[in-house]
């Protein structure tokens, strides 16, 4: 049985396998390229499951300290959405492609320490108090994932209702561009795009 700390530490774990395959392979723009595809890909989905799963719950269990914590990461992400849209559409051929991707990994290194120390502790302990509901969340994620674009598209905003209407509408044309994209020849996670 799977938690959402669980579901969302391992996503974190594999944005930063997927960024050191892009920082530690310089000269192999093939290698970079289908790497840098496959974090884009995992960025964008995680961030739009963790705004349409995570963030509610953190408004529900924790009141004002939630909403203050769900703002907060919000915006966070709204900046690494916009770093994201200029990085993935980036050759790894360009000159700035690593030191763009280390700027937004650098962004993105200090809101994942945040989540996991801060936001999901306190989630997990408010959710000891409805069994079950942790493992739920963690279904509901993963299978949200499943059904957002894989682009970032931060002008569909970070706020249900908005974001699903544009999710939805997107999702087909990302999915489908992705099937002309490069990715890493091992699977490395399940992508809904090439099924």
């Amino acid at each position: 049985m799977s938690t959402i700390s669980s579901a969302i530490i391992k996503d974190h774990r594999e944005l930063k396998q997927y960024y050191e395959e892009v920082v530690n392979n310089p000269n192999k723009h093939d290698h970079q390229q289908r790497y840098g595809n496959q974090f884009t890909w995992e960025l964008a989905r995680h961030s739009v499951g963790e705004e349409l799963v995570v963030y509610p719950a953190l408004e529900k269990y924790l009141g004002d300290r939630g909403k203050q914590m769900a703002d907060h990461d919000r915006q966070e992400h709204h900046k690494a959405k916009e770093l994201l849209k200029t990085f993935q559409n980036m050759s790894s051929s360009d000159e700035e492609y690593i030191p763009h991707l280390k700027k937004l990994w650098a962004s993105l290194e200090e809101h994942i320490r945040d989540e996991e120390e801060r936001d999901l502790p306190a989630l997990e302990k408010e959710l000891q108090t409805a069994p079950g509901e942790s493992s739920s969340m963690a279904t509901s994620f993963g299978r949200t994932k499943a059904f957002v674009p894989t682009r970032s598209h931060p002008s569909a905003g970070e706020n249900p209702p908005f974001e699903t209407v544009m999710g939805l509408l997107t999702a087909p044309i990302d999915h489908l561009a992705d099937m002309f994209r490069k990715f890493p020849d091992k699977p490395v996670s399940p992508n809904p795009s090439t099924k």
